[in-house]
């Protein structure tokens, strides 16, 4: 697919991963109950969360260079589906390349073939948007 994307003229990709808000919320309860400090404890949780997600960009990002893209990789912390609508913004993107995933929280019929956050930025997107296996 990646050759195929190339070949049709693009040239620059943005990687993003979104640290799911929620992952952090669940800690500042613990550390509140911990008698830590929430803000200073929250503050390395999100710098090593984020640092997490960059070392796993690495490998694609060498991968999507080697085929001669230009780019560029991002890691924000908040809803998936809200934060993946203002990079794309944000970045200009012509297309919205992402996987689908498997039942959520919720129940309803699409979201048994596309996860919630793949749901969402299909339903909410500007741009087109490309669900891969």
């Amino acid at each position: 697919m990646l050759k195929k994307l190339k070949e049709a003229g693009s040239e620059e990709v943005v990687i993003l991963h979104v640290v799911e808000k929620g992952i952090v919320e669940a800690y500042k309860e613990a550390f509140a109950w911990a008698g830590k400090d929430v803000a200073a404890e929250t503050e390395k949780l999100d710098e090593k969360l984020i640092e997490k997600a960059r070392k796993q960009m690495e490998e694609d990002i060498k991968e999507l260079e080697g085929l001669g893209f230009s780019v560029k990789g991002r890691v924000t912390i908040g809803n998936p589906w809200e934060e993946i609508l203002k990079v794309a913004e944000s970045e200009g993107v012509s297309l919205i390349v992402m996987g689908s995933h498997g039942c959520g929280r919720l129940s309803c019929e699409l979201e048994k073939l596309i996860g919630s956050t793949t749901e969402n930025v299909v339903r909410h997107a500007k741009k087109p948007v490309l669900v891969v296996r």
